[in-house]
């Protein structure tokens, strides 16, 4: 199965909810009332859909379905640039594959999102593009969460630095940055907590995870990278607002977009944050993770 075959099946439940309830070729004021109902449903939010079906109208034109998709890809285009061009008729370039900035790659969000499976997902692809991967197993304060990340480094052969539980993930960063330096590596993935047990607050901590990482490689992280659950829908934009605040994303990755209706909540995500999109989850699989095309994701929802 293709790329956008594997996008196309894991949006099924999302492209569902959208096309059993529009009724495409019918009168056009018909059509946007059951577009607003179904875009909310799908979770793009009240603000984004008002916008929509706002430019929808004053575009004047017929073919409500094209019209609908021009603008959903529009939204989804954190960069203002390439957002313009695609307003005035361009279609910029498709994005290449996902070039991190920098060495060091921060990977949070909350526990249950997938956060440690993912990273095991873009270390397995970015060896394929030739990169030398470390993985730094900074969650310590879960049950196993080292054990779980050293278990995924052992399948892929990539290096894990670990420490025991309950140890200072902010001393492990620092270290694990210093020891991608040494080693000559390409590129750090360090896992972080979801949830702690302590009194300090998981922000502060992750705020001072990223200070050190700063301390032992300056100008890491070059990336900071919010994994969040699609089935959580309009909660995970209030995560992903409050993890942007405190470190400051350079982009989301939304994973389980397979199991369920509410693959809408990407474009409050981009439209709320600018922060792009850099992957999708759309399945179980090593190979179901996919770097983000707005406009074969917009294809992929509203073609039957």
């Amino acid at each position: 199965m293709g790329l956008f075959d594997r996008l196309r099946a894991g949006l099924a439940k999302t492209r569902e909810r959208l096309l059993k309830a529009i009724p495409w070729g019918g009168d056009p004021e018909e059509v946007l009332e059951e577009l607003e109902m179904a875009l909310l449903a799908a979770d793009v939010g009240v603000a984004a859909t008002e916008e929509l079906l706002k430019e929808v109208r004053a575009s004047g034109r017929r073919d409500l379905k094209e019209v609908v998709k021009e603008k959903l890809v529009q939204m989804l285009e954190p960069d203002e640039r390439r957002a313009t061009l695609r307003k005035l008729g361009f279609r910029p370039q498709k994005l290449r594959p996902v070039e991190p900035q920098g060495h060091v790659v921060m990977v949070v969000g909350v526990n249950g999102v997938g956060k440690t499976t993912t990273i095991a997902k873009l270390g397995r692809l970015y060896q394929g593009l030739g990169k030398k991967v470390l993985f730094c197993a900074g969650d310590t304060f879960r049950a196993a969460g080292g054990a779980q990340l050293a278990e995924w480094g052992k399948r892929l052969g990539i290096p894990v630095i670990q420490g025991p539980e309950g140890a200072d993930p902010a001393a492990l960063a620092f270290d694990a940055a210093q020891a991608r330096k040494a080693r000559g590596l390409d590129l750090l993935f360090v896992d972080t907590a979801g949830r702690l047990h302590t009194k300090q607050g998981l922000m502060e901590e992750l705020k001072k995870v990223k200070r050190a990482i700063g301390k032992a490689d300056p100008g890491e992280p070059g990336e900071v990278w919010l994994v969040l659950d699609a089935v959580t829908g309009q909660n995970g934009l209030e995560q992903a607002k409050r993890f942007h605040e405190a470190v400051g994303l350079t982009g989301v990755i939304v994973t389980k977009l397979d199991g369920t209706a509410k693959g809408g909540v990407l474009v409050p995500i981009v439209r709320t944050l600018k922060v792009p999109i850099r992957f999708i989850g759309v399945g179980e699989g090593p190979d179901d993770l996919q770097p983000f095309d707005a406009e074969a994701f917009v294809e992929a929802l509203l073609e039957a």
